[in-house]
C-alpha cells in the first residue's frame, strides 16, 4: 500500500515510519473509525478495563473497605497450593467443558443441519421446539420433577413401580448423580443462540455451489458437508465455538438450581461458584480477581485452540 508525498510521488510503506503510515491510514478511513468508535469506548470501558483491573487487583488483598494491600503472587501460590476445594473446582470445571463443550456445539451443528433441510413451514415450528429450553425460565422445574428426591418424583415412582430400587433416590443429594444429571440437563438447555446462528449459516450458502461439487468429484452429504458448507460456514461456526467455549465454562446457573449452593460434597463444585463465593459472599475481591484470570486464561487459551481446529475445516 502507498501514499501521496507533497510532491505527488507514490510512496511504499518501508519509506516512512510505521507509526506515520499508521496515522496516515487512519486519516483515510477516518469515516469507517468514526463509526467504530462507540463499539471500541464500550469494549475499552466494559472490557479490557475489567481484565486489566482484574489481573492488578490478583496480586493485591483487597476487601473493597480498605486500598488494595500488595501481595505480588500470594494469592495464587494459596490457590494451587493450599485451596483444595479450587483443585476441585478445577476439576469439575474441565470435566464438565470437555463434554457438554464438544457435544452441545456438535448437537447444535447437526439439528441445525437436519432443520434446514425441512420445508420453510416445518422449519419454523420445528427450531422454536429446539429452541425452547434454552429461553423458558422454568426449564428446570421439568428436571427437578422428573427426580424428584420422594417418591413422586417420575424416575423413583418408575423405577420403584418395576422393583429396581426399595426406596426413593435422593438424585440431587447424592454425590454419585449431581454431575451427570448436571450434564444431561445443560446439553438439553445449549441449543441457544449458537443454534440459530448455524441455522441463519445454512440458508446463506450459494445452491450452485453444491452443482459445481458434483461436477468436481464430491459423491455424498458427508463430503458436501465437509468441504463446502462448514468452510463457507466459518465465522458461524466460530461464533458457535467461542459461546459453547462460554457456556461450558460458566454453567453455575445450572447447578445452583437444580442442587443449590454448595452442591453436595463439592460434587459440581465449579470456578464460576468458587468465584462467586469468594468475591460475592466473603468480599476476598484480590483472591477473587486471581480466580477470575485463571479463568479467564483458560477459556482465552481454549478459543485459540478451536480458532485453529475450526482453520483446518475443508483441508
Amino acid at each position: 500500500m502507498s501514499q501521496k508525498t507533497e510532491t505527488n510521488r507514490p510512496v511504499k510503506r518501508s519509506e516512512v515510519s510505521k507509526l506515520r503510515w499508521t496515522w496516515q491510514e487512519m486519516k483515510n478511513n477516518k469515516t469507517a473509525y468514526f463509526m467504530l468508535a462507540p463499539f471500541m469506548l464500550l469494549f475499552i470501558i466494559f472490557t479490557v478495563l475489567p481484565v486489566v483491573l482484574s489481573i492488578f487487583l490478583s496480586l493485591t488483598d483487597f476487601n473493597m473497605l480498605q486500598m488494595p494491600d500488595w501481595r505480588g503472587i500470594d494469592n495464587y501460590m494459596r490457590l494451587f497450593l493450599d485451596d483444595e476445594i479450587f483443585i476441585l473446582a478445577i476439576q469439575n470445571t474441565l470435566v464438565f467443558a470437555a463434554i457438554t463443550g464438544p457435544v452441545s456445539y456438535i448437537l447444535a451443528l447437526l439439528v441445525a443441519w437436519f432443520i434446514n433441510e425441512l420445508p420453510p413451514k416445518i422449519r419454523a415450528v420445528v427450531t422454536l421446539v429446539f429452541y425452547a429450553p434454552s429461553i423458558s425460565g422454568n426449564a428446570y422445574l421439568v428436571w427437578k420433577t422428573l427426580f424428584s428426591s420422594d417418591s413422586y418424583g417420575w424416575a423413583n415412582a418408575v423405577l420403584i413401580k418395576y422393583g429396581i430400587i426399595t426406596e426413593p433416590i435422593l438424585w440431587f443429594q447424592d454425590a454419585d448423580f449431581v454431575m451427570p444429571l448436571c450434564i444431561v440437563v445443560a446439553l438439553w438447555t445449549s441449543l441457544g443462540t449458537a443454534f440459530l446462528s448455524f441455522i441463519a449459516g445454512f440458508q446463506t450458502i450459494d445452491r450452485s455451489m453444491y452443482e459445481a461439487a458434483a461436477v468436481d468429484g464430491i459423491k455424498n452429504r458427508w463430503q458436501e458437508l465437509w468441504y463446502i458448507t462448514l468452510p463457507t460456514m466459518r465465522p458461524q461456526l466460530m461464533f458457535g465455538a467461542v459461546l459453547a467455549i462460554t457456556n461450558s465454562f460458566g454453567f453455575g446457573a445450572v447447578v445452583d438450581a437444580l442442587c443449590g449452593f454448595p452442591s453436595v460434597d463439592y460434587a459440581a463444585h465449579t470456578i464460576m461458584h468458587h468465584l462467586s463465593d469468594y468475591g460475592g459472599a466473603r468480599y476476598e475481591i484480590g483472591y477473587a480477581s486471581a480466580i477470575a484470570v485463571i479463568l479467564f486464561v483458560i477459556m482465552f487459551s481454549s478459543n485459540i485452540i478451536i480458532k485453529k481446529l475450526l482453520s483446518k475445516v475443508g483441508e
